[in-house]
């Protein structure tokens, strides 16, 4: 083995006999759990983000036609 910055290859016998520390069975599973409600809940912002901007999209439209106007304030009205 040399000491670099890159490796040129790896192979079996250069890390068969490596010591790799796991976690616990247990501990494995709590991670997983963490993981998997973390990938259910950047789902739901996702779909959240797509709907906001649908709606964004279909009300700049709406104001694009001129089917919707925008009202000024009344402290904009009287200034």
């Amino acid at each position: 083995m040399t000491a670099k910055s890159s490796v040129d290859s790896v192979r079996r016998e250069m890390i068969a006999d490596m010591l790799i520390a796991l976690p616990l069975i247990d501990e494995q599973r709590e991670i997983a759990k963490v993981l998997s409600e973390m990938d259910s809940e950047v789902i739901a912002l996702e779909n959240r983000l797509s709907k906001t901007q649908q709606i964004k999209q279909g009300m700049m439209q709406e104001l694009l036609t001129g089917k919707t106007r925008l009202i000024q304030a009344s402290s904009e009205v009287s200034a």
